[in-house]
């Protein structure tokens, strides 16, 4: 990764400098310049005729996940917003993925950074933080994980990145290269470039954010899923439209799923939503991981489960169409945990039972018997005029 040669700063004075903040701004949209828009992969499945299966491949940005764009995001929106100054500490609450990707551009800018996490967080990522010279504070208590990144960027008088209340305004919806609008542009030489629903899951809520408003914005017929995770307050709080619902266990799949409904979760552009069992996520993630011959994150088998759902009621429905749903980051970075036995063992999962049930509906198109909890958003249903 290039660096550019920042001053050090100066704690005797950090005198506001707009010059730096130029300087920054342009390194970052030049990485940006630099990078390929990540690959729409389609997923071949003969059994599923008719219907067809594409996955937005976003462990290739640079810091290998979806929240490459969204520290991007977040870096230029408080650099703009006079939030980040020449030698700021950066502090950021996260999984572990965010974090990663904050740190690199933390390091492009010459600023420190400082990621509080949960103790459980992956070996594989903090090693990536700390090799992009990122700062790692684990914690053992997940529900103070807010509180304590505020606490230590006030006590290092730095800035609080804060990506659950900002990744939903940090990112422009309208357009500007957002993943809304690559998708939409990548599908436009296919067969069905409108798809029939997009498939996302919810860590800050910010990306489906993001697409929802974008499919309202654009005016087409997509809706949008959201596939949330076994321990996780949205689901709960997308059904009652009671934003206070909390969870108090930990999520088991990194990178989705919170205690709490998050600022940046906007229900009201979400069309539908799905609660996965662990189980199924792990499941999911072997299934795709097999049929792509190369291992994929947690949060993608939550998000292919719920995918494979939809597509088995169009199935049912003899319904054509098409569905799109992301590879949010690499298994690399879980072989000690999703793709370790024992690791499951410890934790009671037995993905067994539903990766027979899945590779079965993949290979032959039966139903998909798997049941989880299931709602539709009754304001989002179209009008007979609309459709």
């Amino acid at each position: 990764m290039q660096t550019f040669p920042f001053r050090q700063h100066n704690p005797a004075g950090p005198a506001y400098r707009r010059g730096w903040v130029d300087e920054a701004v342009a390194a970052i949209e030049a990485d940006q310049c630099r990078t390929a828009d990540t690959h729409l992969i389609r997923l071949i499945v003969p059994a599923l005729s008719g219907i067809d299966i594409y996955l937005k491949d976003e462990s290739t940005h640079p810091t290998g996940s979806l929240k490459h764009r969204l520290a991007r995001s977040l870096f230029l929106y408080a650099l703009c917003n006079g939030h980040i100054r020449e030698g700021t500490p950066v502090v950021e609450a996260s999984s572990g993925s965010t974090a990663v990707s904050e740190a690199y551009f933390a390091q492009m800018i010459g600023v420190p950074f400082y990621a509080v996490m949960p103790r459980t967080t992956s070996a594989e990522k903090i090693a990536a933080i700390e090799h992009y010279g990122g700062n790692c504070h684990l914690i053992d208590d997940g529900r103070a994980l807010y509180a304590e990144a505020a606490a230590l960027a006030a006590r290092l008088n730095g800035h609080y990145m804060d990506q659950f209340t900002f990744a939903e305004r940090a990112t422009d919806w309208r357009g500007n290269n957002n993943i809304a609008e690559s998708i939409f542009t990548q599908l436009q030489g296919e067969p069905r470039p409108l798809p029939d629903w997009i498939v996302m899951g919810a860590g800050t809520g910010g990306t489906s954010a993001t697409i929802g408003r974008y499919l309202r914005y654009r005016q087409y017929p997509t809706r949008l899923c959201v596939a949330d995770v076994e321990h996780s307050a949205f689901f709960d709080c997308f059904r009652s439209q009671d934003r206070s619902r909390i969870c108090d266990r930990p999520s088991l799949i990194e990178g989705v799923g919170r205690p709490r409904c998050e600022p940046s979760f906007v229900p009201g552009v979400v069309d539908r939503m799905m609660k996965i069992p662990d189980a199924a996520t792990i499941a999911a993630m072997n299934v795709l991981s097999r049929r792509l011959r190369r291992p994929v994150g947690g949060s993608t088998g939550t998000n292919f489960l719920a995918l494979c759902r939809l597509a088995s009621e169009m199935r049912q429905a003899n319904a054509t169409g098409s569905l799109v749903t992301l590879i949010c980051d690499s298994g690399e970075r879980y072989r000690q945990t999703y793709y370790e036995p024992e690791w499951l063992k410890m934790r009671g999962l037995d993905p067994a039972p539903f990766e027979a049930s899945l590779s079965s509906f993949l290979e032959t198109g039966e139903p998909l018997t798997l049941a989880v909890d299931d709602f539709a958003n009754p304001q989002s249903a179209r009008s007979p005029e609309a459709t």
